[in-house]
């Protein structure tokens, strides 16, 4: 018989791990035998009554997630990624060696068996063994089934334990990735093609945010990391593609917050000869899409608050809202009033940022936090706009929506800039706030300008960050716990 009760937990699996190899099996064979899923072997002895039998054999694999017992009966619940069942090892089943050999097994432990299906004098379902094996050694012990992993950086950082040990934590990412087929599948529904586009570029754009640098060996050039989807497919369009789509990864070197990460999935959709008016009620659509088929409720719990996605949304003005909640008239306020107004709410706001940057900063202390039932905010002052279109009405204001949702935006979208002399005008006055010390600013972007001049139809766009909406949707608190392995901080040797 097997002891290892004088080690440590790490020092005994060690121990164990070697028995294996004395005794000449490997505890990490490449093969698995035949065998069914877990939820399979249950289903087909669903019809058994107590000290019922299935005449055939079974066979199942998995992790153990539980062991108790002693003397000549041994009990086990195997998981897979369908469910769980109870195994039973007597002595008298199997050989001697096989029983020894259970003492080699821990938590965690990945073991095939096969034998009877019967159900116990309990009414539980169970495998009766009658040959089993190793199919793969833990080293490390999984954390308390009672306590579980609770510190939120180790959460984070080690998402296969979370995975394995919290309630919960694998459903959530399973709801995300059924979120994300949901989008394809609206946006298939209403004819727009799926395309992928480059994540290094020459010039970054399509979006206020630093970006990353990488250098290309082979080119000997720096290239940038993109932190916008935004222009390549425009340029899509230019080419003759009406209705395009993109998910994929996008890179802002930026600070952390609970609603910002620095690499995160966007999604993004262009959509020409149509309008910010024809936007609008297609986010409402899409969103709902999302939500009922995730959710299967326009009505969402966030926290203390029941969010109601019922259409239509109120579409409220930018404008006004400033007006209502600052005290501010973006449309007659000066450069030096508008500063003043911020700093009493931002210290650190500056001239050199721009009448653009300043009104986004008053804004999002003075009004966002306010907007907590799903909206549409709309008509954004051209300042805070370098990529939409002018209202012909009012050409100091662009046609450009922002869903809000609980105080975040949940999105941007707006009637695209098509004119290549009003681009060109709005990349230099981007230019000249990057060179005054605006990092953030967009770039001069000659070959996107070009792809203008070639001639860009009316096209509407919009995108929004995949992980923002399952936060938000999901009712988390953070959009890090959206994402399987959020950046970290590297861990100190």
């Amino acid at each position: 018989m097997y002891r290892f009760d004088d080690l440590d937990p790490f020092e005994s699996r060690r121990a164990k791990l070697n028995t294996w190899y004395e005794l000449g099996v490997n505890p990490y064979p490449a093969e698995t035998p035949s065998h069914s899923t877990v939820i399979d072997t249950r289903t087909s002895g669903n019809h058994l009554a107590i000290d019922g039998r299935l005449e055939e054999g079974v066979a199942v694999a998995g992790r153990i997630r539980a062991m108790r017992g002693q003397g000549a009966l041994f009990f086990v619940d195997v998981q897979d990624e369908t469910g769980k069942v109870q195994v039973l090892f007597k002595k008298d089943l199997i050989s001697e060696e096989l029983f020894d050999r259970l003492a080699l097994l821990d938590l965690g432990d990945f073991i095939w068996v096969s034998g009877e299906l019967f159900v116990t004098r309990r009414g539980e379902l169970t495998v009766e063994v009658k040959n089993w094996q190793i199919l793969s050694k833990t080293l490390r012990p999984l954390p308390d089934a009672w306590d579980g992993l609770q510190d939120l950086d180790l959460r984070q950082r080690q998402r296969y334990v979370d995975l394995l040990v919290n309630d919960g934590v694998k459903e959530r990412f399973l709801t995300r990735s059924k979120m994300v087929a949901a989008t394809r599948q609206f946006m298939a529904q209403k004819g727009f093609v799926e395309v992928e586009t480059p994540v290094l570029e020459h010039t970054p754009g399509g979006a206020d945010a630093e970006p990353f640098m990488t250098h290309y060996n082979a080119l000997d050039t720096d290239f940038f990391l993109r932190i916008s989807l935004e222009l390549h497919l425009k340029r899509l369009v230019v080419g003759g593609f009406e209705k395009v789509f993109e998910i994929g990864r996008v890179f802002r070197n930026e600070g952390m917050s609970p609603q910002h990460l620095q690499e995160f999935s966007m999604f993004e959709f262009y959509w020409a000869f149509a309008s910010y008016r024809e936007l609008t009620p297609f986010i409402e659509e899409l969103y709902s899409h999302i939500i009922m088929e995730c959710f299967g409720s326009l009505q969402i719990e966030r926290g203390d608050k029941v969010l109601d996605f019922t259409t239509p949304w109120p579409r409220v003005s930018y404008v006004e809202l400033l007006k209502q909640y600052a005290g501010v008239d973006l449309m007659t306020v000066s450069d030096e009033e508008l500063l003043e107004h911020t700093k009493k709410h931002n210290p650190e706001a500056d001239a050199s940022l721009g009448r653009g940057r300043l009104m986004d900063m008053l804004y999002k202390k003075t009004v966002r936090p306010y907007l907590i039932q799903p909206q549409f905010v709309i008509d954004v002052p051209v300042e805070f706009s370098p990529l939409a279109k002018r209202k012909a009405d009012e050409p100091r204001l662009t046609e450009r929506i922002l869903p809000l949702v609980d105080g975040i935006e949940l999105g941007n979208g707006w009637s695209e800039l098509n004119d290549p002399i009003d681009q060109r005008n709005r990349f230099e006055e981007q230019e000249k706030l990057r060179l005054e010390g605006d990092p953030e600013a967009q770039r001069m972007d000659h070959d996107f300008l070009r792809a203008m001049e070639y001639g860009m139809p009316p096209i509407t766009g919009f995108g929004v960050s995949i992980d923002r909406l399952m936060a938000v949707f999901a009712g988390l608190d953070s959009v890090r716990e959206t994402v399987l392995f959020p950046t970290m901080r590297p861990e100190k040797e």
